[in-house]
């Protein structure tokens, strides 16, 4: 069909060579994140037939209604549309997105990086390399990747390119916690629990033949999740590497409400709807004015507990609290709305990244403060940390929550990790 024009030597002698750079640009849209196929290639190239590919307008016009599904992917294809069929200067462009700015005390600027990472991606081959000798081939086997030992770097030892690694990692990943089991029955085609009233409906439509049963079965749902995130000065890389994560628990369709503190309580669970990670960040970190300054936990534990906790803790809620517990200012008030909280929430789930230290003791008064009235203690310094709460939050911990009422005053229930 393409080589048709090229032997007719029509206007679009020339098909062959577009039909390789509409593929690539295809592909660069899916590796930034466009869900598209290898149907949408051969669409595209159907539709650039109907239209004058010497007019840029519609080439693009074409293109944009084929691959976008929201206006919010727009941007997106603008630049990715500029930067591979127009600028010259694609190279240096791509370049200047991935190069790191560093502004003290400012927030980063807003963009969106998911097509430079594409790019990035999509180097020319390097040449090949000699062949392996014995030795090598032994030895390889027993390396790890490169992603591998990524997941296990701490936040705060990454380089500027190993962040951006890193983001990307937690982006492409869509986590999914586990469906909790609910009384509630609902209809389904097999199991123990035999529905009389649709059986009996089923067989007065059969002529009163009874010739099937119905069943139906316990009910799942995805828990309630909320996550309290300290953005402290201390905290300010740890927590930046949460919010990617939640952003990703958030695209899984979780029932997730995260909420910031440092010196007062923001609720951002709307902000972190917003599609790209990169943008959602960006405006997070904007509209803060206590990014990276001090803390007040007790306060901000306050505020949780008078203004939210009634409408974001029911139907067995898990709390999900990210900080180092370096708070020095009315210790009194932390102890009691930790324990306000503690009556508030299913369970507690105190992670810290300070447990990255194997020495680290409890020494600190609000980490003592802290530390009786959670159920469980994780850290929270690289990713492997982060993607272990998939399988912590799998339990929800039925029996624990009973012997915690039973015995209010007991210390922390799981074997501290400094031990």
């Amino acid at each position: 069909m393409l080589h048709a024009g090229a032997r007719s030597g029509g206007p679009q002698a020339g098909l062959p060579v577009l039909a390789r750079n509409v593929t690539h640009f295809m592909r660069l849209l899916r590796d930034g994140g466009f869900a598209l196929s290898p149907a949408h290639a051969v669409d595209a190239l159907a539709a650039l037939r109907l239209v004058d590919i010497g007019q840029r307008d519609e080439v693009r016009a074409a293109l944009a209604a084929l691959v976008l599904s929201g206006p919010d992917q727009r941007p997106l294809f603008d630049a990715a549309f500029d930067l591979f069929w127009r600028d010259p200067d694609w190279e240096g462009k791509l370049r200047a997105l991935l190069l790191p700015r560093v502004d003290a005390g400012a927030p980063p600027p807003k963009r969106s990086n998911r097509l430079a990472d594409a790019l990035a991606a999509r180097q020319p081959d390097m040449p090949s390399r000699p062949a392996q000798t014995e030795a090598e081939r032994i030895h390889v086997p027993l390396t790890f990747s490169d992603q591998e030992r990524l997941a296990q770097r701490d936040f705060e030892t990454l380089t500027a390119q190993e962040w951006r690694a890193l983001q990307h990692l937690v982006r492409t990943r869509r986590a999914h916690l586990a469906l909790q089991r609910t009384r509630r029955l609902r209809a389904a085609a097999c199991g123990t629990h035999a529905d009389l009233r649709a059986s009996a409906r089923l067989a007065v439509r059969q002529h009163g033949e009874w010739l099937r049963w119905k069943f139906r079965r316990h009910a799942e749902r995805k828990p309630p999740l909320v996550l309290l995130l300290d953005i402290s000065g201390s905290m300010s890389q740890y927590s930046r590497a949460v919010l990617y994560f939640c952003h990703a628990l958030m695209q899984s369709r979780e029932r997730l409400a995260v909420f910031l503190f440092g010196t007062r309580l923001t609720n951002i669970t709307r902000s972190l709807r917003e599609r790209d990670p990169d943008e959602a960040v960006a405006v997070i970190t904007g509209q803060l004015r206590d990014w990276a300054g001090g803390t007040r936990i007790g306060a901000a534990l306050a505020s949780f507990n008078r203004h939210w906790a009634r409408r974001t803790l029911s139907g067995r809620a898990t709390v999900l609290l990210v900080t180092d517990g370096l708070d020095h200012e009315q210790i009194e008030l932390l102890g009691e709305e930790m324990a306000r909280l503690r009556r508030f929430a299913h369970r507690i789930v105190w992670l810290n990244p300070l447990l990255r230290y194997p020495g680290f003791t409890p020494q600190a008064r609000g980490v003592q403060a802290i530390l009786p009235h959670v159920d469980a203690l994780r850290p929270a310094h690289n990713l492997d940390s982060l993607l272990a709460l998939e399988t912590l939050l799998s339990d929800h911990g039925g029996p624990a929550r009973a012997a915690r009422s039973a015995t209010p005053a007991t210390p922390h229930k799981e074997a501290p990790p400094w031990k």
